[in-house]
Formats: C-alpha cells, structure tokens, sequence
C-alpha cells in the first residue's frame, strides 16, 4: 500500500473523526433494554449484597403491599426486592432524552440516575403532592423539588420524560458548564425545569463528572420495575 502524503493522512483522520460522533450515536440510538434478559447491563458492587434484578411482571403481593410479587412471563426490568444492586448501561450517553415507565410498591424507594451521576428520585410519595420535597418523587435529590406533581398510588405505573444536558469540558478536561436537567416530565406535567447541577449525587457510579456516561437505576434501596426504557438524543 503506497502511504499517505501528511496532508492527505491529516484529512482522511479528520473525516473519520468527524463520522465518529454520528456512528456512536447511531448505535445506542432506541432502548437499552431488550425486554428479554440483562444484556448490556452491568451491577455496581456493593459489599455483600447481590443482584436483585431480574426480567418479567411485578404486580402488588397481595399479601404485603411493600413487596411485589413477580412473574417471569414479561418485559419489565424488575428489581424484586431491597438491598440489592445498583445497574446500569453498558451504553454510555450525553445530552439525552429519556423516557420510561417506573413502578414502586408501598413505602418504597429507588432512583434514575443520568450518566449514573445525577439522580431524579422514585419514592413512594403517593398523598404528598401539596408540598414534596427534592426526595420526593420526581426531585432531582439535594437540588430542587419536583413541582406541581401528580402521584399515583404504589403499584401504579408513572411515566417520565427527562430531557438532560451533559456537562461540558474544555480540550484540557476543565468544567466549562454544568450538568443540566432541562426539563422533567412525569405523567405529562413539566416538574421540573431548567436545574443546574452543582455536582454529583450521592450514590452516584463513579463520582466523576464526565461527557458521556451511562443510565443507572438505583438497586440498593427498595424494590422498584421499569418498562418502555429508550433513549434519544437530545437535538439542539
């Protein structure tokens, strides 16, 4: 093969990293969870804890509304019980829409973490509607409350549409702007707009902030199931 003149090598580097961008997107474009199995995710150890997760149905028991009772026939992503793991995408993400169904038995407690940094919260916070906190559902924890929310009683599916702004670094890795939350959607009511991170959350994958990174959903705390999980990119 006859090599590339400097200028000509210079150019072809520069296509390609121009393609780059537009390929990676293009391949986690959709849903990071195929319905059937743990494909594309991993677990965040902790201690002696273990996974929880698993694939299929979750319903109120109706023997203890705490607590789901599960199926495995289903396409839910279902942490059955607490005390278990936190998972998150193999997929890593920038700015970003996300949208998905969440459910949460009586009393319990979990979260949607973007770029497993920044938390909005999943509680139980059915009747708190007239004056919730940022550990509320729908509060983007330690920053800002969820407001005008309207709850829906544990065992009940809500859904969220999270429109989200990575942070941005300069070409030597320095901050030059926060993370951003531009808008939070729960069941069609704007809850949340324009709240500025001043940094991460706690609990979060890694600690550091960074331009892309993956969607976490808390496992440690109590149980909680997911459904109709997809993520498109947020278009400027």
């Amino acid at each position: 093969m006859r090599s590339l003149k400097p200028l000509a090598l210079a150019a072809t580097f520069a296509l390609l990293a121009g393609l780059a961008p537009a390929a990676d997107e293009a391949r986690w474009v959709g849903s990071p969870f195929n319905g059937k199995d743990l494909a594309g995710w991993k677990t965040k150890p902790k201690g002696k804890n273990e996974s929880r997760w698993v694939v299929g149905s979750a319903k109120l028991d109706p023997a203890n509304p705490a607590r789901f009772a599960v199926a495995k026939e289903g396409a839910e992503l279902i942490n059955a019980a607490g005390a278990g793991l936190d998972i998150y995408t193999e997929a890593t993400y920038g700015d970003c829409i996300v949208t998905l169904d969440v459910m949460v038995p009586k009393g319990s407690n979990s979260g949607i973490y973007l770029q497993g940094n920044y938390e909005i919260q999943v509680l139980d916070s059915f009747g708190k509607e007239a004056n919730p906190g940022p550990g509320d559902m729908g509060g983007i924890y330690g920053a800002a409350a969820p407001k005008n929310p309207k709850y829906k009683a544990p065992g009940e599916w809500q859904t969220f549409e999270i429109h989200f702004q990575a942070p941005r670094f300069d070409d030597k890795g320095a901050k030059t702007a926060p993370a951003r939350f531009i808008k939070v959607i729960l069941g069609g009511v704007a809850i949340q707009e324009n709240v500025e991170m001043k940094g991460v959350t706690g609990g979060s994958l890694d600690g550091k902030e960074k331009a892309r990174g993956p969607l976490m959903f808390q496992g440690d705390h109590g149980p909680v199931a997911f459904r109709n999980i997809k993520v498109v990119p947020l278009k400027g």
